[in-house]
């Protein structure tokens, strides 16, 4: 069976270059013009992924994000003409998975696409007991990590920052969400703290730290942890 991608944006040249693009790939492909459509189509059609337009009018982009992360699992990947880090930060806590710039090239939004599907539910107990990507393997049932087969020693909160970060592999995740998850609410905006982790963690696992190759940074947003090189 297909995977099945619902695009919902009000520009009808974009949902036609889309459905273009993504139907050539093996897709099938969805459409609405609004977000009341799009939920509409969402709840009646249980997509794999969603392609989410944020200036709508009537509903917007970031209601829609918010109305289907409350019952649905499903990627979110967000387009939008808006650069501001401030609406991708909001769109990301709000759910999504992913944010691409107006105008894009369909190969990068199909890489993000597949990167996103890879992730085949939210975060939780992981599926599987091990988490690989080249040369670093995480065991979480005993909590070890080890690069080129050694293990390497990290702190409680180290370990917990990669965990999660590992279980979102290629998702972008906001400083907010790495700080409520990893060290509870209170934290939210200890950005700090965050950094001073990550650098350690880079130190420990990354062979270049300064040209890390797993967490990468989301410049003013947050980071992902990416499978891909």
């Amino acid at each position: 069976m297909n995977t099945k991608v619902l695009v919902i944006d009000d520009e009808p040249q974009i949902r036609r270059a889309l459905r273009a693009g993504l139907e050539r790939s093996g897709y099938e492909v969805i459409l609405a013009a609004s977000g009341e459509e799009g939920l509409d189509l969402a709840a009646l059609h249980n997509p794999d992924l969603i392609i989410l337009d944020l200036a709508m009018p009537g509903t917007d982009g970031y209601e829609v994000c918010r109305q289907v992360r409350s019952w649905s699992r499903a990627p979110i990947i967000v387009l939008s003409v808006r650069e501001g880090e401030e609406d991708k930060i909001k769109a990301l806590d709000l759910g999504a998975d992913d944010y691409l710039t107006k105008p894009f090239g369909m190969g990068e939004l199909s890489a993000r696409l597949r990167a996103v599907l890879r992730r085949t539910s939210v975060p939780g107990e992981p599926d599987e007991p091990t988490f690989s990507c080249e040369n670093l393997a995480v065991d979480f049932a005993h909590r070890r990590v080890t690069v080129d087969g050694q293990e390497v020693h990290l702190t409680p909160k180290e370990y917990d920052l990669l965990r999660y970060m590992c279980l979102n592999a290629d998702r972008v995740l906001t400083h907010r969400q790495l700080l409520t998850k990893v060290w509870g609410p209170e934290y939210a905006d200890d950005s700090h703290t965050l950094r001073v982790h990550i650098a350690n963690l880079r130190n420990k696992i990354e062979k270049t730290p300064e040209r890390p190759r797993f967490v990468h940074t989301e410049t003013r947003v947050g980071y992902r942890f990416r499978t891909a090189g």
